[in-house]
């Protein structure tokens, strides 16, 4: 065995020896990227895509937003230190024990609220919150290196939609489970047992999926290359990797975006959806605004990969895109907003009133494709950064981590009763600022190279062929 290493993160990589390279084959292959790029966007559509089915309801089903909020706090602040330590997580313990120590959590969260349906007492709750705060910060940093190493360099951007649509297809599904549960229930405030109990076992089954992920030496894509074979880093190298992430000037200008992404959620699901609708009506809105995920982030993955010829060009077009089409949605929930400024909508709208619900629900429908875009975006920009996946596990913690600081900041945003024109303000300026600062990011640090000859990592060229899978050159 030869040993040599990455000049960036100074990380020991194990070659084999050489030999010859067997033919690539084609199709469905357990160990393809696409086949493996699924099965992660399964385990994500069964635990945080039903995760994010509950929190569309707003206040996790329940009338009081209170405890949700709380719980919700807990989560993200959790969810902030383990999104950057998860990268460290899945390069010392491998994709497979990531992911499932990381899913989990989910279905004790549902649980929490399953209880405090039966017993108003906020502990339980809140303590599942940050236990999932752990967990998802574990389970995104190996969904993030997954889906940003390996697919082929320039592929990712249908990688990634492709992921985001099944990913998404659960908050679909999971916003099917409380309209039908609780459709006859025209008077009820909160949601009935079986919809938590529901919740519970598709996550149970997205545990269970994780089983199925294989690390990424075993990956080998169809024209024969394979995703970065690198051993298990050490503890103190993880450390001081992630210490220099908050110096790396790519991240840095990647914060506000990180920051903005989880941030404006509090405000959509607690007082667009949560407040105007009634409660058949929260999971009806929560299947669309999930579809429209699927849409948004199929079309800006498509348009990434094959937008134009130049790699940096589709990035700064698809910032473009993005920053007109936010600022469009933005202005249309200004003016939803000042309809209650007070922050009390006391005839709540159902679905069947089409005169009263068709502009609300538009609004939240282009809530839900304006996020799935502005991610997949960024996950898109993140992916061109690097090739390898340790250095993009990290780069991915990072963002996670940014995300969920700024998720748990919005929610006791609301919990302090801010003002609604102000939580939109600051939600809308967020995403504003973002867009320039990704645009020097594309511009400086996206490079329009040859996939099969060269990889970018941090930006510098690194010559790493890997025709043959059993070999590295």
């Amino acid at each position: 065995m030869a040993v040599s290493e990455l000049p960036e993160a100074g990380i020991p990589l194990e070659t084999e020896s050489q030999a010859p390279a067997p033919a690539p084959r084609r199709g469905l292959r357990y160990n393809s990227p696409l086949v493996q790029v699924s099965l992660i966007g399964l385990v994500c559509f069964c635990c945080p895509g039903m995760f994010n089915a509950l929190s569309g309801l707003g206040g996790g089903g329940q009338f009081d937003h209170t405890t949700a909020d709380n719980a919700n706090t807990a989560l993200y602040a959790c969810f902030a230190v383990f999104g950057i330590l998860g990268g460290a997580a899945h390069n010392l313990l491998g994709p497979r024990i990531t992911l499932l120590l990381g899913s989990l959590t989910y279905p004790l969260y549902a649980a929490s609220f399953l209880y405090y349906n039966h017993h108003k007492n906020q502990i339980f709750p809140v303590t599942a919150g940050a236990l999932l705060g752990a967990g998802a910060g574990l389970l995104w940093a190996a969904q993030g290196a997954i889906m940003t190493s390996y697919p082929p360099p320039n592929r990712r951007g249908t990688y990634i939609s492709l992921f985001w649509c099944l990913f998404n297809l659960g908050g679909v599904l999971g916003g099917l489970l409380p309209f039908s549960f609780n459709y006859t229930r025209t008077d009820a405030s909160s949601v009935n047992d079986a919809t938590y109990i529901a919740f519970m076992a598709f996550m149970l089954v997205g545990a269970g999926l994780t089983f199925l992920v294989l690390p990424p030496a075993k990956i080998v894509r169809d024209d024969g290359t394979r995703a970065t074979r690198v051993t298990y880093s050490s503890v103190s190298t993880e450390g001081w990797e992630i210490l220099k992430l908050f110096t790396n000037w790519r991240m840095l200008l990647i914060l506000p975006a990180a920051w903005a992404s989880n941030f404006f959620y509090t405000y959509q699901f607690n007082n667009v959806n949560g407040l105007l609708f009634t409660l058949r009506t929260k999971g009806l809105n929560n299947v669309f605004y999930w579809g429209a995920q699927m849409l948004g982030s199929a079309g800006i993955g498509y348009f990434l990969d094959f937008g134009c010829a130049s790699r940096r060009k589709r990035g700064l077009l698809g910032v473009a895109a993005v920053a007109v089409l936010g600022t469009a949605i933005w202005a249309g929930g200004l003016a939803n907003q000042l309809r209650y400024l007070d922050g009390k909508f006391p005839n709540p709208i159902d679905f069947k009133d089409t005169h009263r619900y068709a502009g609300p629900f538009l609004l939240y429908f282009c809530y839900g494709l304006l996020d799935a875009m502005f991610q997949s975006l960024i996950y898109w920009i993140i992916g061109a950064l690097a090739n390898d996946s340790q250095i993009l596990s990290r780069y991915v913690g990072f963002y996670k981590g940014v995300q969920s600081a700024g998720a748990a900041v919005a929610w006791q945003v609301d919990t302090h009763k801010t003002s609604l024109l102000s939580q939109l303000i600051v939600n809308w300026g967020l995403t504003t600022i973002s867009y320039p600062l990704l645009a020097v990011l594309v511009f400086f640090a996206v490079k329009d190279e040859d996939y099969s000859v060269s990889s970018v990592e941090d930006g510098k060229e690194k010559q790493m062929k890997m025709a043959a899978p059993s070999s590295l050159h």
